[in-house]
């Protein structure tokens, strides 16, 4: 993204026996709501092309503007092709073909009025869209439909429509393009988290690692009055309430998550799986939770137990719905109710996720009991409040050389439930269904969660674009 707002090409088709003062107001009012939403876009000039408006007929027009489209390569996040009438179809293939940006496309077409239908008011781009899709078809060039097959440009529906399209960008553009810290070897005991790092790269998702050690010193070598060991002090109370007793453990945490952070700018990364079980406590003397819930509320999603495949399902969350996501268990049934369970971590679960501003450090509950409470301080206390989620999985499956992955809504419950830690009560509906796809496809036992509905925005992404196997849980 240009500036940190999407960038779309826009094409208007058209074909030259329709009246042209449909084609410019199309093109008006589209800019307009673009304008008016923060987007930025590349357009031929109005007068580029014979019919005018922007518009394009032939070969020579889609020429034109795939010229146009490939000198702003960098910017362009996606391709809006809007069809004022019925738009002849060989411009438009011709520069989505040429400009051969590999970026999400998007189809939207006008109504007809029933009383406009003469020959200087008809548009025909009902049926003129299905000749458009149909080329791209033959061409291979993946698009996304809108909402109605048709609407007037004038309907709310543009907006939804250009909104969610944008947001379907974001998730295909940023996983094909992003690069994931590994912070760690994967922990002795947690074979679940086993991803492969070719199959991520197929996909474009490049795995950047790092020695824990390579952590662990950096962090021993930030003095007390280091500028950022000093601002992150400060987040971290006012981040979440720091027990006196731990006082003393608050700045081993802070130049652990100091060094963390500098490594993450150092290597340009979009999200980070780390070792956080039990190396760093045995070694170091803290947990990982705080910081990779700070990360984690911060966009920077970050997965425990060096989950790679985790941080990546995070990542998409984050992209599709533009907030913090969570690494979460599926770790306990809730008494009877077979679609109510438990969903924990130790402690990393972001704030904007939990809710609310109840957050509270402490030791970590299994470890500390074996490690020690003062060696395992970091984790958060918490209870998430209640309301809607979407929870997506993606694991890498060497055997069949695929990514796959499952997506569903549920909702967070006010449920109490009396354990440490991050604790999240779920409703999903046939939950019972859900857990025997996770087990007999071999999906591991963590999944990513945000507070939001994303479903429809993951699925087209995954579905049209990114090519990965996918069950969408009902």
């Amino acid at each position: 993204m240009r500036n940190g707002k999407t960038c779309f090409g826009v094409i208007i088709g058209t074909r030259a026996y329709f009246n042209s003062e449909l084609a410019r107001d199309v093109r008006k009012q589209l800019l307009a709501t673009l304008d008016a939403n923060g987007y930025e876009y590349v357009i031929l000039p109005e007068d580029a092309t014979p019919t005018g408006s922007s518009s394009i007929e032939t070969r020579e027009d889609g020429l034109k503007v795939s010229k146009q489209f490939r000198e702003h390569r960098d910017e362009i996040d996606g391709i809006i092709v809007s069809l004022p009438n019925f738009g002849f179809e060989i411009g438009i293939i011709n520069a989505i073909s040429d400009a051969d940006l590999n970026v999400p496309v998007m189809v939207q077409a006008c109504d007809d009025d029933n009383d406009k239908v003469d020959l200087d008011s008809r548009r025909d781009a009902f049926c003129g869209k299905i000749s458009v899709c149909n080329n791209l078809y033959q061409y291979g060039i993946p698009f996304t439909d809108t909402s109605l097959h048709t609407y007037s440009i004038y309907s709310p529906l543009l907006l939804q429509d250009i909104n969610r399209f944008a947001a379907i960008c974001r998730v295909v553009n940023g996983l094909r393009h992003c690069r994931i810290g590994q912070i760690g070897t994967r922990p002795l005991g947690f074979n679940t988290c086993r991803a492969s790092e070719k199959l991520l790269q197929r996909s474009g998702i490049t795995v950047v690692p790092a020695d824990l050690s390579e952590i662990l010193f950096a962090a021993q070598r930030i003095s007390d009055d280091n500028p950022k060991f000093k601002a992150m002090c400060d987040r971290i109370r006012h981040y979440a309430e720091v027990p006196e007793a731990y006082n003393s453990k608050l700045a081993l945490q802070v130049k652990f998550g100091v060094a963390v952070e500098n490594w993450i700018a150092d290597n340009d990364v979009q999200a980070v799986a780390i070792q956080c079980w039990d190396s760093l406590e045995q070694n170091y003397g803290c947990a990982a939770c705080v910081t990779m819930s700070m990360l984690s509320d911060r966009l920077i999603p970050a997965a425990c137990e060096t989950d790679l495949a985790g941080a990546v399902s995070m990542y998409a969350l984050s992209l599709a719905s533009g907030q913090a996501p969570a690494l979460l268990d599926w770790n306990n049934n809730f008494a009877d109710d077979r679609n109510k369970c438990v969903c924990t971590h130790c402690g990393n679960f972001p704030r904007s996720f939990i809710g609310n501003d109840q957050l509270r450090l402490g030791p970590l509950g299994v470890l500390g009991r074996t490690l020690g409470k003062i060696n395992t301080f970091g984790a958060v206390y918490a209870k998430v409040s209640k309301g809607d989620f979407t929870f997506f999985r993606l694991s890498t499956d060497d055997t069949k050389g695929c990514i796959k992955t499952y997506l569903g809504k549920g909702e967070l419950t006010d449920d109490p439930y009396g354990m440490d830690g991050c604790i999240a009560v779920t409703k999903v509906d046939n939950l019972q269904k859900l857990m025997k796809y996770i087990c007999k496809n071999g999906f591991e036992h963590h999944v990513a969660m945000c507070r939001t509905d994303v479903v429809d925005i993951l699925q087209e992404a995954i579905e049209t674009y990114l090519g990965w196997n996918i069950y969408v849980h009902e």
